[in-house]
Parts: structure tokens; C-alpha cells; sequence
């Protein structure tokens, strides 16, 4: 007679060689992540051998990708040696200066902790769509922490996905000070009701089966490419955004917003990043940052000329001293040789900042653990 753990684990890569036989299995994320941006996409991975883990390798492909696609909404923290002090740059910065501050930026350095959560019926969407298809929808909550100051942690993140494919699973990652070690990333697998850990994903990798890579969302650091400033250009036109038929809308997205216009005119940094790595997925990717907030609205990516992928941020602002506390409103992606598209939509409702109600045992392992399916 089974045990009822190996039932479970049976049914779990059942289910998971199903998906992969229907080619709609999530492919590995985020967030990165989150957001990005963000999840559900279809995977072609078709091995389904045991891990240690004690699930298929598809299933754990789905399970990182799918927790790093909710980091992506405010990009886990990957040091990449720009201090949280970073004084704000005057004058005229150079293209390291505005990559610095761009970076300081996305990881929220301007406040001490950073959320997205659930209130009433308000929760952020990871919406993502293949070309003629319908789309799919997960729906998570996340919470940054920047604030310590032990001299060997640099920031806390964690992630709970609410509904979705992944109801029930949670994330927490660790980054730390010193520059030279690994992110620590930890996984509460719900149908085991086990934690796994397990080590940083490759640059390059996509998360989630979104329209971004690990690198877009959070490992890519400053001195990983070279840069150059193209001078200034006055951004013209609106956002992209997914339009999505009401006949294909859930209940989480039946209040999508339009295409944001927040960049319309407004003065921005071109800047043309080169990676140094060789052979790399795209030759150079240029970005359109915004001269006052170094908020970044647009980047496009090219590979032998071509324009092959463009991501695109829509930003709030804290409205606190620092110009700098901004929050997305959303991330859209999309692949221009597939047309593929993600949508990470972040409700204003849903958005904290330095809210002191939130105890440093958030980002344990305990709150993963408390997690209910």
C-alpha cells in the first residue's frame, strides 16, 4: 500500500506530464521576476525525471519560475554594489551614473520595506498570452524588506501566490552584502507541505514562460554590461499594454487599466547598455530613463539589428523627499518575433511603504510555512 506522501508526489507529476503533453505547463520564472511581470506559459521542457526534491525537473522548473515571476513587480534585490546611500546624482551623470540610480530605483532603496498585497478584492495580476490564445492569470502578494544594517544582509523578499496554478506556493529569497555570495532561495511547496532550496538560476533563462529573463528582473547588475550615454530625447507616445477582449476577462481582470501615458513628454536619459558577456541573447538594449526620477519607461532590446523584445514600466510616485521612491503601476513585455505579451498590473490600493506594522518575521521561513492552499 502507498504511503500517502508518495500519493502525492505521484499525482504532482502526473499532473505535470499532463501539462506538458497539453504544452500549457509554466515554463521556470521570477519574477525573475516578479513581476515579472508574468507566469503561465507554455513549456517544451518534456523531461519529467525525479529530483531530489522528490518532484519531475518539469515541475520544479515550473515551481522556481513561477516564484520569481512575483519579484519581478519591484525586482528582487541583486547587489550589484550600488550602495542603498546612493546620494542622488546632479548635473550631468555620466551612463554608469544613471545605470546606478536606475538600479537604486527598481529595487526600492528609498524605503525601508516595499509591498504589494491583497485588500478585499484588489490583488496584483500576472496576466500572460501566447499569440491567438487566451490569456492566464496568477495572482500574488509580495513584500520587500530593506531595512538591515547587520552588515551581512542586504535585502528580504517574499512572495505568496494567491490563486493560479500555483495557489498556495510561496518564496522566500535572501540577498546579502557581500557581492560575492549566492542569493538564498527558499520554496514552500504546498502538496508536499515541505520547504526546498535550491541556487540562483542562469542569466539568460526565462521565468515564468513570460517575455523576460532572470537577468531583466533580477540578477542583471551594472558592471555585468558596458554602457553608454546616446544624450537626451524627449519620449514621445504611451506605454504598451495587453488589450484583452471582456469575453476573455476573469474576476481579477475585469478593472485592467489602459496603456499608460505617465512617459508622454517627458525629458529621458537614452542610454545604450552592451553586455560583456559573449554571444549573449540580445548584442545591446537601450533604455529611456526618466531625467528627474531615473525611473525607466522603456527598454528595447536588439539582437543583429533587429529589435527582438521591448519591456515597458509604468510609474507612480511616493511623492516623498527623495524623487527617487517611485512604484510601478505595471510592467508590460513583449517578444517581437512571437508576440507573445505579459502584463503585471499593480492596483494603487495595493501598494505599502514603510509600514511599520510589519514585523521582521515576515520574512521567515515560519510565514511560508503558514501558508494555506
Amino acid at each position: 500500500m502507498k504511503r500517502a506522501s508518495d500519493s502525492v508526489v505521484s499525482e504532482m507529476i502526473r499532473k505535470c506530464n499532463e501539462n506538458v503533453t497539453k504544452q500549457v505547463a509554466m515554463q521556470k520564472v521570477i519574477y525573475h521576476n516578479g513581476l515579472t511581470f508574468l507566469i503561465n506559459r507554455f513549456n517544451n521542457d518534456k523531461t519529467t525525471t525525479t529530483t531530489s526534491w522528490g518532484v519531475s525537473t518539469s515541475m520544479k522548473k515550473i515551481l522556481i519560475g513561477a516564484a520569481a515571476a512575483a519579484f519581478s513587480f519591484s525586482s528582487v534585490t541583486a547587489m550589484a554594489g550600488v550602495s542603498k546611500e546612493l546620494p542622488m546624482a546632479s548635473g550631468s551623470p555620466s551612463a554608469d551614473e544613471i545605470i546606478e540610480q536606475v538600479y537604486f530605483v527598481n529595487h526600492f532603496y528609498a524605503l525601508k520595506n516595499f509591498g504589494i498585497k491583497k485588500k478585499g478584492k484588489n490583488i496584483t495580476v500576472i496576466i500572460s498570452r501566447t499569440e491567438g490564445k487566451k490569456p492566464s492569470t496568477l495572482t500574488v502578494e509580495r513584500y520587500l524588506n530593506n531595512d538591515y544594517s547587520d552588515g551581512k544582509i542586504n535585502t528580504k523578499d517574499v512572495a505568496i501566490f494567491r490563486s493560479g496554478k500555483l495557489k498556495g506556493t510561496g518564496m522566500l529569497i535572501t540577498d546579502y552584502v557581500d557581492d560575492a555570495k549566492s542569493q538564498s532561495y527558499a520554496i514552500w511547496l504546498p502538496a508536499l507541505r515541505k520547504i526546498r532550496r535550491f541556487a540562483e538560476p542562469a542569466h539568460d533563462d526565462a521565468w515564468g514562460g513570460t517575455d523576460f529573463t532572470f537577468g531583466d528582473v533580477m540578477l542583471r547588475k551594472p558592471q555585468h554590461e558596458s554602457h553608454k550615454l546616446l544624450g537626451t530625447e524627449t519620449f514621445s507616445g504611451c506605454l504598451g499594454g495587453m488589450d484583452v477582449p471582456k469575453n476573455q476577462r476573469n474576476k481579477y481582470m475585469k478593472k485592467l487599466p489602459e496603456g499608460s501615458c505617465v512617459s508622454k513628454d517627458k525629458t529621458t536619459y537614452k542610454v545604450e547598455s552592451t553586455p560583456k558577456k559573449e554571444n549573449w541573447w540580445y548584442d545591446n538594449r537601450v533604455s529611456y530613463v526618466d531625467t528627474q526620477t531615473f525611473a525607466d519607461y522603456r527598454t528595447d532590446y536588439f539582437k543583429g539589428g533587429e529589435k527582438i523584445k521591448t519591456i515597458d514600466r509604468a510609474w507612480n510616485s511616493f511623492k516623498l523627499d527623495d524623487p527617487r521612491a517611485q512604484y510601478w503601476s505595471y510592467w508590460y513585455g513583449k517578444n517581437h518575433k512571437t508576440n507573445h505579451e505579459t502584463w503585471a498590473v499593480i492596483p494603487d490600493k495595493v501598494v505599502t511603504k514603510n509600514d511599520k506594522k510589519l514585523k521582521a518575521s515576515l520574512w521567515t521561513e515560519k510565514t511560508l510555512r503558514k501558508i494555506k492552499r
